[in-house]
């Protein structure tokens, strides 16, 4: 047999075996019946992973309320879970929530409400029920055998918005190996009656290696997935050689970096369109802009540094898309600045900054200098940006700037204060230092980037790339006076 489909679907009674046999329930063990019974797709359920990601018309969402969440935690997140169906295409036509003390291990919701489920989607003609957890392969089938219908996860629905807005070649890669790496654990075949590959008679003589029991179409599908994302990762690979090739061209030039970051819809990159002149997508949807877009910035004190606009993060930010973005969002940790960009006329704003803190803390950027801006104030009430601007103040210990990417507001203020936060353009230094100051040779690598150490008689000589404050405060032990003008042979000298 070639292959299968729904037209060569066995009677519920008879089991269509690889080699075109047939056998009939009385042949079978009771544990192969349960287990063929369990394995086959009944016409118009869904094929997981045939079509897993088809397209969903009408959806009813699922919330769980677990102990330490109360109910307007559930109801944010299900507000942002109905805009992101939003954004992938879907209308959302009932929602529903259950209290539980933990989820249950083969449901992840109650038995009561997988039945509510399983009327509502038909009382609504839903074409998918969508939980906003996400939920385990096992638990998944286990649903739809009972809804009878389509059951996705946030996870999948942010990996659809993600493969609709990806435009370059490495991020509709790095979309591309998130959905495989989501997909694999959830592969289903069709239980025994999948067609084998050379097994038995099929095998027509192929001699040595073609006769056996073969393998399922499942295997296939696995293996060719797998090679797929080996592929994709050696793709990536070569992207990232081409980032750190730019990235060290810039380091070479000594180009500064402040990196837009935040929750995705919070204005980057209209923020960036107003700050650089730049034309970048603009749309109020959430993850509108995927790819990294990067843009010079002229400052008045003559410096030219790069704002990057970065992806958009969001409350449970699947685990799989973080690694698959991980190359492209680490930009952020090389950074020289982080413009934290927060929408100040969200209800869940403080919300969000502890969301886009967790995901910079598991990236590595949570110790790059970080600028918070609170955008959209021309859509909030003056007090209530007053009021979220003195909360972040006393909690955070941060002093944010108050804009508008829209009318303009706080541009000017936030421009300069780019420029107080990014340090002066750095100074190669040459200096002598005493083991009695020590706390100068640290200074010089917490601050800057030192280019030669080695250790005298008399102290530590150091060759340094820092700023004007601490050149300054270095001058005492430097070998050339930087602020003076430099001798002819000071490159050669310091080896530099």
């Amino acid at each position: 047999m070639d292959g299968f489909s729904l037209a060569d679907e066995p009677r519920p009674d008879d089991l269509l075996l690889g080699d075109g046999t047939t056998l009939t329930a009385e042949q079978l063990s009771r544990a192969e019946e349960r287990r063929r019974r369990r394995d086959v797709i009944e016409e118009g359920a869904p094929r997981e992973g045939v079509d897993i990601i088809r397209r969903v018309e009408a959806a009813v969402i699922v919330g769980v309320q677990l102990p330490g969440r109360t109910s307007a935690d559930v109801d944010a997140s299900l507000d942002e879970l109905e805009a992101l169906l939003d954004t992938a295409g879907a209308e959302v036509v009932e929602r529903v929530v259950q209290r539980l003390d933990t989820p249950q291990a083969a449901t992840y919701i109650g038995g009561g409400k997988v039945a509510e489920l399983r009327e509502l989607v038909a009382a609504h003609g839903a074409d998918a029920v969508v939980f906003d957890d996400e939920l385990s392969p096992a638990q998944q089938r286990t649903l739809e055998e009972r809804i009878k219908q389509k059951v996705l996860d946030r996870t999948i629905v942010i990996l659809d918005i993600f493969a609709q807005h990806a435009t370059s070649r490495e991020g509709k890669a790095q979309v591309e190996l998130a959905q495989l790496n989501y997909l694999l654990p959830r592969l289903r075949g069709w239980g025994t009656a999948l067609s084998r590959q050379a097994g038995g008679r099929t095998a027509g003589g192929a001699g040595i290696g073609g006769r056996g029991p073969g393998e399922t179409q499942l295997e296939v599908d696995r293996r060719r997935i797998m090679r797929r994302i080996a592929k994709l990762r050696r793709d990536l690979k070569d992207y990232a050689r081409i980032r750190e090739t730019k990235a060290t061209e810039r380091e070479r030039n000594r180009v500064q970096v402040a990196a837009l970051v935040g929750y995705t819809n919070a204005g980057k990159s209209s923020l960036l369109n107003r700050v650089t002149g730049a034309s970048v997508l603009v749309e109020n949807r959430l993850f509108a802009t995927l790819d990294p877009t990067v843009r010079r910035l002229p400052l008045e004190d003559g410096r030219d540094i790069v704002l990057t606009d970065t992806v958009g993060f969001v409350r449970k930010l699947p685990h799989g898309l973080v690694e698959a973005f991980k190359s492209t969002l680490e930009e952020s940790a090389s950074a020289d600045l982080l413009l934290h960009v927060v929408d100040a006329s969200h209800p869940e704003a403080e919300a969000h900054v502890v969301a886009v803190h967790e995901v910079l803390e598991e990236i590595g950027a949570d110790r790059v200098p970080e600028q918070l801006v609170l955008n959209k104030i021309d859509r909030a009430d003056p007090a209530t940006v007053e009021a979220l601007a003195r909360r972040v103040q006393v909690e955070l210990n941060a002093d944010p700037v108050l804009v508008s990417a829209h009318t303009g507001a706080g541009i000017d203020e936030l421009v300069e204060r780019i420029r107080l936060r990014i340090p002066g353009q750095r100074l190669r230094i040459s200096a002598h230092i005493p083991y009695a100051r020590q706390d100068l040779v640290a200074l010089a690598h917490r601050s800057g980037q030192v280019v030669k150490e080695a250790h005298g008689v008399k102290g530590t000589e150091l060759v340094a790339d820092v700023d004007e404050e601490v050149a300054r405060t270095l001058r005492p032990y430097l070998d050339i006076d930087v602020f003076a003008e430099p001798p002819e042979d000071w490159e050669r000298e310091t080896g530099t």
